[in-house]
């Protein structure tokens, strides 16, 4: 009977002892996992913080001192709707750079090879605006290519800065796009094309080109062209050298620019801010796309987007 009780007592004891370190571990456990859902919130808030950051950061000024400085505005890629060098974007850093009390003047940043003259032509009434009411200079800095569009806006400094290699120029418009007529009859596929108004299929490149919509389109594309040369005759004034070429398309280096008027003389950003403008140090008030934009541009929109822009024939001042 001893034996039986002492047994018993055992059996007792190991069963709580056994009990005990199960629920220990359960305790642990549960604290284990109380744990890591606090670092798991944490992580989540540190990303969603960092993201927040990320999606503004880039469309602000890099800063906006009253101290005396240069302010920059980076005119960069094509000038488009949308792109990071129109209107929309740039405006509001015209805007934010001319305003500040400590920017002694304004310096365009720019490399591109031109775009849409409509924005440009937005850009440089702004400039012209914004010079006559802060009374500061504005003067543009060309790095590699200023063309077209891109020398459309330049021409509304005061005066343009360039690198002897620069490339600069190219006064002119154009329309492009591509004709399948001929293809589309060797492959026997029928163009369908319904229209209400005889002239809406006009630059349709499966059909045929009248002759009069050729014409209509090469007015038009004058029209815009006598826009670009009175902009530029007017910005550039008596500093132009005219040449039966200067305002055919063609595009030349900087030094040939400064020796044709085109461009004033030769230098850089910072050596603008440096000797010209008297304020060595330089604040960036450029408007950039933020992250989001950025991916959707890549990896939703653009998809759709490409294929659109494959058939548009919006006049370009190339």
């Amino acid at each position: 009977m001893e034996n039986e009780v002492t047994l018993n007592a055992k059996t007792i004891h190991w069963e709580r002892e056994a009990i005990e370190k199960l629920l220990l571990a359960d305790v642990r456990e549960r604290r284990a996992a109380r744990r890591w859902r606090i670092v798991r919130s944490l992580l989540w808030m540190l990303l969603f913080g960092a993201l927040i950051w990320l999606l503004f950061s880039d469309a602000l000024p890099t800063s906006t001192p009253a101290t005396p400085h240069t302010a920059m505005v980076a005119i960069k890629g094509e000038i488009a709707d949308e792109a990071e060098a129109s209107a929309e974007f740039v405006l509001p850093a015209l805007r934010s750079a001319m305003e500040d009390k400590g920017a002694q003047a304004l310096v365009l940043l720019i490399n591109s090879p031109g775009g849409s003259p409509v924005q440009a032509g937005l850009i440089t009434d702004e400039i012209h605006r914004l010079r006559a009411l802060h009374k500061k200079p504005v003067y543009a800095v060309v790095e590699e290519t200023a063309a077209s569009a891109a020398y459309y806006i330049a021409s509304a400094a005061d005066k343009i800065y360039v690198d002897k290699a620069s490339i600069v120029g190219s006064i002119g418009v154009l329309i492009n796009g591509f004709g399948f007529v001929d293809t589309l009859d060797k492959l026997g596929i029928e163009r369908r094309l319904l229209t209400a108004g005889e002239n809406k299929g006009f630059l349709d490149p499966f059909s045929p080109q009248s002759e009069a919509h050729k014409q209509h389109a090469q007015t038009m594309l004058e029209q815009i062209h006598r826009q670009f040369i009175d902009v530029v005759k007017k910005g550039r004034g008596e500093r132009l050298k005219e040449t039966p070429e200067m305002f055919s398309g063609l595009f030349w280096t900087g030094e040939q620019s400064v020796a044709l008027g085109l461009a004033d003389d030769f230098g850089s950003l910072d050596s603008v801010a440096r000797d010209v403008v008297k304020a060595e140090k330089l604040v960036d008030y450029t408007n950039k796309k933020n992250l989001a934009e950025r991916f959707a541009k890549r990896f939703g929109a653009a998809m759709g987007e490409g294929a659109v822009k494959a058939l548009q024939v919006a006049p370009s001042v190339r």
